[in-house]
């Protein structure tokens, strides 16, 4: 049937009329929430939202998740239920779901990795613990009992009835994969929230992607702790895991030689043949249990070991400045940016050498209310004539309230406004909370050498609607440059400043 001109007409102006009355579709924004002290370390949540009230739902749904699984499974806290059980009677008890399934995963994994991995490894890392505190190296006699006690078993499961019984009183620790298996609790509570489209959570460098999000993740470089150095690599992540373990941030100095807080549960010795192990998996606690155990093992174990989980990958970095990847790591991998060598370069006349650095140690003070969120940072670098040369760092959760850090608004937030606000993740061994290392390579924002002569570092922390604390030391690079301690405050309970050579 043909239609007439005018029906027509009438068809696309109905179509037009529902059409306008249709509304757009909201696009969803990244929400970022930072926290001091979450399971002993620092804790970033971004989250993307459809708005506000749904990101901050998502937000106490995933702090929850953490509260109730460190009640279950921390062995910091004595109420806990995995304390209670450790110290309580000798016999089968019910115990919780998650619990079970933990425990259980460290037998598994006790077994694929040939006794790499094992919760009983606490014997052995309170005996190196002593040791430093004694300033002298366990005996030989010492650490084949610490080995010959690890090899006992610890408990018994019964999957039946789920209960777990206590065989001895060695002192177990569910380390290892259980942060990053709370983690993916956590995600998955904050993901079921109406509205989310995407979660990262990084907890101490263990980090989770969930949703239609595709994070960047900074790998670090573990012979160059800073957390504004140069990564060692750099991944593009979706709906996976990211951990890394390493040897470079805990440990234990005795006799002025450094030993790692991992150790070998098999020979009793801390690892040191491997620094830093970074894992790609789909599922975070194999991801977990993986980067630990491969500080552990040999590069040929580790790479035996990863081919028994699907799609997992990884990068090594060993002692000896060795990297070994597995065949699938360049598929996450983005190319960086190559940085000039570090071997001496002659400085140009009046200018930085840039064979030095400024370090900058930050301590933020800890702050035991519940669930404080991590003050508004910023760190930076000013001329003689207090004009900005060098935006250092800025640790913030809401734009609107940049205002807050007030001298570095004044500073910088005009270039912040304009520029790429960006943030990416970093992997990396597990750092103490509140503990920052930064560096001034002597350029300003263009990337150029400065000329010699004074500057001042400003750090400025403050919390939204509380205290402000500003912080400057004038140093002139023309004279010889001594270690300098700054007053702590409020916010900041410590705070160095050292010009050292590059490493």
């Amino acid at each position: 049937m043909k239609l007439s001109p005018f029906l027509i007409f009438c068809c696309l102006l109905v179509t037009i009329c529902c059409s306008a009355t249709v509304p757009p579709k909201k696009a969803s924004k990244l929400y970022i929430y930072n926290y001091e002290n979450i399971l002993g370390t620092s804790f970033e949540l971004k989250v993307t939202a459809l708005s506000t009230a749904q990101a901050e739902l998502a937000e106490n749904a995933a702090m929850n998740e953490i509260d109730r699984m460190n009640k279950i499974l921390s062995g910091y806290n004595s109420s806990s239920e995995f304390s209670r059980w450790l110290h309580g009677e000798k016999k089968a008890v019910k115990i919780s779901p998650e619990l079970f399934e933990v425990l259980s995963l460290f037998d598994k994994w006790k077994a694929k990795s040939g006794g790499a991995l094992d919760a009983s490894a606490q014997i052995i890392v309170k005996l190196w613990a002593d040791a430093g505190r004694n300033n002298t190296r366990p005996t030989n006699a010492q650490l084949a009992a610490a080995v010959a006690e690890v090899k006992q078993p610890h408990w018994k499961l019964n999957a039946t009835d789920q209960t777990a019984l206590r065989l001895d009183d060695a002192p177990l620790m569910l380390n290892s994969f259980v942060k990053s298996y709370i983690i993916n609790k956590a995600c998955d509570a904050a993901l079921a929230k109406s509205g989310i489209t995407g979660i990262v959570m990084n907890i101490g460098g263990d980090i989770v992607v969930q949703g239609a999000h595709t994070e960047q993740i900074q790998v670090s470089d573990p012979k160059a702790d800073a957390e504004n150095d140069e990564p060692i690599a750099k991944l593009n992540i979706s709906n996976k895991a990211v951990v890394t373990s390493g040897n470079y941030r805990r440990g234990e100095l005795i006799n002025g030689q450094w030993h790692s807080h991992i150790v070998d549960p098999r020979t009793g010795l801390p690892a040191d043949k491997v620094i830093s192990a970074t894992v790609v998996a789909d599922n975070p606690t194999d991801a977990g249990a993986l980067a630990t155990a491969m500080n552990v093992l040999t590069p040929e174990e580790s790479k035996a070991l990863a081919a028994t989980i699907p799609h997992a990958e990884f990068m090594l970095i060993t002692s000896d400045g060795k990297r070994y990847e597995s065949n699938g790591w360049k598929t996450f991998e983005i190319p960086l940016n190559k940085q000039n060598s570090k071997a001496n370069i002659i400085p140009a006349d009046n200018t930085w050498d840039p064979n030095y650095e400024l370090l900058i140690k930050l301590e933020l003070s800890e702050i035991n209310d519940f669930r404080v969120h991590s003050p508004y940072v910023a760190v930076w670098v000013v001329d003689k004539d207090k004009k900005p040369v060098r935006n250092i760092a800025l640790w913030y959760r809401k734009p609107k309230y940049l205002d807050e850090i007030s001298s570095w608004y004044d500073a910088y937030y005009s270039r912040y406004a304009n520029g790429d606000r960006s943030v990416s993740s970093t992997t990396s061994a597990t750092r103490p909370a509140g503990k920052y290392t930064l560096k001034w390579d002597g350029k300003n924002d263009k990337g150029e050498f400065v000329k010699l002569g004074a500057y001042t570092v400003m750090i400025e922390v403050a919390r939204e609607h509380g205290t402000h604390q500003l912080m400057k030391q004038e140093i002139d690079f023309t004279k010889p440059v001594k270690p300098i301690s700054l007053r702590g405050n409020v916010e900041v309970a410590a705070a160095s400043l050292d010009y050292i050579k590059k490493n």
